[in-house]
């Protein structure tokens, strides 16, 4: 099995021309054209930040809805009483609840890919900090799951809203989609989630900002994306 794994692996990375640089278009090309595997494999995009993540003013977050989604199933967990509730439900949240739903996750149950909460609920919500916040999974108000907007929340999340944030070396690792979409699907999508990340550059942040960006497979070599072609797009990243 090594040996079936190795030859496909040998026969994606063959693609790409040692110390070449490609432009998205290109990368995703090289991307769709590698050897297929035997399941859909999950497509990222990786980000080298020049940024500090140690100092609280250069932290970089974010949520972005992707405009063709992440190609998978999103199991959303609404705190929420009363109107709100009976919204969460209408907009097709997996589960909802408030005293209980927390009295549930304490416990263990965590079968859920997202949580959001309406702002009245969080002094309970915040007790579940230490097991949701490890996770990535605690509502915050900076991602848009802490809102009364809960209808909106709840379509987002379940249209493909996904998360970014830059880990201590200075990196980001987020998935934009699935090996099976077709290519301008993965484009846009990934344009869509490189504007996020632009627009969240800290004003603390000095000299390059977008370092290094490089798209992969989960199975597959990662293909090195021309950044300052890409910066040379948002003049807020130059």
């Amino acid at each position: 099995m090594a040996t079936v794994v190795s030859k496909r692996y040998d026969a994606a990375a063959a693609k790409i021309g040692p110390g070449k640089q490609y432009s998205l278009e290109e990368a995703v090309a090289i991307i769709k054209s590698m050897p297929p595997t035997k399941f859909d494999q999950s497509v990222d995009l990786s980000f080298r930040l020049g940024v500090d993540p140690k100092h609280a003013d250069q932290m970089v977050r974010g949520a972005v809805v992707l405009p063709h989604g992440i190609g998978k199933s999103v199991r959303v967990a609404v705190f929420a009483k009363g109107d709100k509730e009976r919204e969460a439900r209408e907009a097709g949240a997996d589960v909802v609840g408030a005293e209980d739903l927390v009295e549930r996750v304490q416990g263990g149950w965590m079968e859920f890919d997202t949580a959001i909460a309406t702002p009245d609920l969080m002094g309970q919500v915040g007790r579940l900090g230490k097991v949701l916040g490890p996770r990535g999974l605690m509502p915050n108000p900076k991602l848009g799951t802490v809102t009364f907007d809960i209808a909106r929340a709840v379509r987002e999340a379940k249209a493909g809203k996904v998360e970014f944030r830059v880990d201590k070396a200075g990196n980001v690792h987020t998935p934009i989609g699935k090996h099976s979409f077709p290519a301008p699907h993965l484009v846009a999508n990934a344009m869509a989630l490189i504007e996020a990340i632009v627009r969240a550059k800290p004003a603390a942040a000095k000299g390059t900002y977008l370092r290094s960006l490089t798209i992969s497979t989960t199975m597959g070599p990662g293909v090195p994306i021309d950044a300052q072609a890409i910066a040379n797009l948002f003049k807020k990243a130059v």
